[in-house]
């Protein structure tokens, strides 16, 4: 921090206070966060004032006075005052914001203590009022991010309440039935979900996928991890490459399935599921730690706004816009600069179809959405809004996984059928691959052979299997089902189990316990494909 040695002088201080300085450079040791530095210039000082001016009404008096060594900030308090430079006030407010410099500061410049916890300085002890993001409008978005990132691996929820995607607004004017999913509230559905479903088979849906966790790992040893917790091979990738894989526990389990972004041989970007992204990142950090690698990773989730746009006329309509994007191969992307904006477009989805996803700054979203669609949500458009209810059923048609569901910690991906996505060789021919965490306990699975095996189920009727119900021979249980819905393409019930791998044969007929038995047929996966 600029200011040297000088930043801070005392005059009449209370020997029971102690230094500003020190009492800040204790509680930035006891968990206090340093602040990035301000704008330069009047400008900085302008913005450190308004900030400052609250706190006159907690008995704290703050006063600019010029000096040889440049403006400076005047603290008085309880009859004491201090001086120090604009930028030394700013890490003063990292002090402030601190819970503990918070209480700090309360306890020991106002003589007060407060009983329950952190304080706003505009109301004394008000602690109930107390915002821990009031000063994040002053700081580096990804400095932001780091910090909730923090807030993560510490276990502790930014909010009791659900995060509101970047599209918000976009989803109630359109008529969205909204629902707190994995945190977040998103769009079950605008209309008929079966609509949704079939329009996107034969025209285009967009998606709101925000709650997917974005996570931007970068640094020397950014490749080298990778390749340490996920299942595919991160090295031979090439800078504008996707690859789908697995992070795995000790035993072979799936904690989840992600996409990994190549951008540079130190710059990678984890798109992981909504639901897991705290426990991933718990997981990342518990590697990084104990197997000391060096690289950097924040969270941009919530600083960005993910969707995917899917269906058959997807790509021609996006070719009206780009003629570089309609020749992307699939899993791969580029990132466009729109305007002020930076876009990442990849060819990659979760219905079946083909389509892109799209990342971009949340606070571009809305615009971008109406560059890229212009008639989005029109009676007439060819892309239409489509929720979460569609999206389930359309992966389910094209035998995709959902975390909780075909896959969890228990599960290895070799029985739910990913076995493309592990590479169970990695690192016997050439050690700088690393090998993977559970690659061993994978390595006797596939020597001994899965003991069961996740199969699609075609049922006849109207009614649909549920995640828990029973796969019956006969009267015995053999199985369970772990996802079902109707399928609006096919025109009957749908389900995926997992079932004995001696009875994972198309043709068998088992039975799905619905109250009364009804018969289900063993089909292969995917049970949709869509045309070449």
């Amino acid at each position: 921090m600029s200011g040297g040695p000088s930043a801070w002088t005392s005059q009449n201080t209370p020997t029971a206070m102690g230094t500003p300085r020190r009492a800040a450079g204790k509680a930035v040791r006891r968990g206090g966060r340093s602040p990035v530095r301000p704008p330069s210039g009047d400008h900085g000082i302008s913005v450190v004032r308004s900030v400052l001016r609250s706190g006159s009404r907690a008995g704290v008096r703050f006063r600019w006075r010029p000096s040889p060594a440049g403006r400076r900030l005047r603290v008085r308090s309880s009859g004491s005052f201090w001086s120090c430079s604009w930028r030394a006030s700013f890490f003063l407010l990292g002090f402030l914001e601190s819970h503990r410099g918070m209480r700090r500061w309360n306890h020991r410049i106002q003589g007060k203590r407060c009983r329950s916890g952190s304080i706003d300085s505009s109301i004394g002890c008000r602690h109930n009022r107390y915002d821990p993001q009031r000063w994040n409008r002053f700081r580096d978005p990804r400095q932001v991010a780091a910090g909730e990132s923090h807030r993560y691996r510490a276990g502790m929820a930014s909010n009791t309440t659900a995060t509101r995607s970047p599209l918000h607004d976009f989803h109630l004017q359109h008529g969205a039935k909204m629902v707190d999913y994995a945190g977040w509230e998103l769009p079950l559905h605008y209309g008929s979900i079966g609509d949704e479903h079939v329009w996107t088979r034969t025209s285009g849906g967009l998606f709101d996928v925000s709650h997917m966790g974005r996570l931007r790992i970068t640094g020397r040893h950014a490749r080298r991890f990778l390749d340490r917790v996920c299942t595919r091979l991160v090295r031979g990738m090439a800078g504008g490459q996707c690859r789908y894989g697995l992070i795995c526990n000790e035993t072979g389990g799936c904690l989840d399935d992600v996409l990994v972004y190549c951008f540079a041989d130190d710059d990678y970007m984890v798109v992981c599921n909504g639901a897991n992204r705290v426990k991933i990142v718990a997981h990342f950090e518990r590697v990084k730690a104990e197997e000391d690698h060096r690289f950097k990773m924040v969270d941009q989730t919530e600083s960005t706004c993910m969707c995917a746009i899917q269906g058959p006329k997807v790509m021609e309509l996006l070719g009206a816009v780009s003629t570089e994007v309609p020749t992307l191969k699939r899993y791969r992307f580029t990132v466009k600069n729109v305007l002020v904006m930076k876009i990442i477009v990849s060819r990659t989805g979760y219905t079946g179809e083909d389509g892109v996803e799209v990342i971009l700054g949340a606070k571009f979203a809305k615009q971008a959405l109406g560059m890229l669609l212009k008639d989005v949500g029109a009676d007439d458009a060819a892309v239409r809004p489509v929720g979460l209810g569609a999206r389930d059923s359309l992966r389910m048609e094209a035998g995709m996984p959902l975390y909780g569901h075909e896959i969890d910690e228990a599960t290895d991906p070799l029985s739910a059928g990913l076995g493309f996505a592990v590479k169970l060789d990695k690192g016997e021919s050439d050690a700088q691959e690393g090998r993977f965490i559970g690659q061993d306990a994978l390595r006797k699975i596939a020597g001994t052979g899965s003991t069961r095996k996740l199969v699609g189920l075609a049922l006849e009727g109207r009614r649909s299997p549920r995640q828990g119900m029973a796969v019956l021979d006969g009267d015995r249980p053999v199985g369970t089902v772990t996802s079902g819905c109707p399928s609006p393409t096919l025109g009957h019930p749908i389900a995926m189990a997992y079932v004995p791998a001696e009875m994972a044969k198309a043709g068998e007929t088992v039975r799905i316990d619905l109250g009364g038995g009804t018969d289900a047929k063993i089909v292969d996966l995917p049970f949709y494909k869509r045309p070449s």
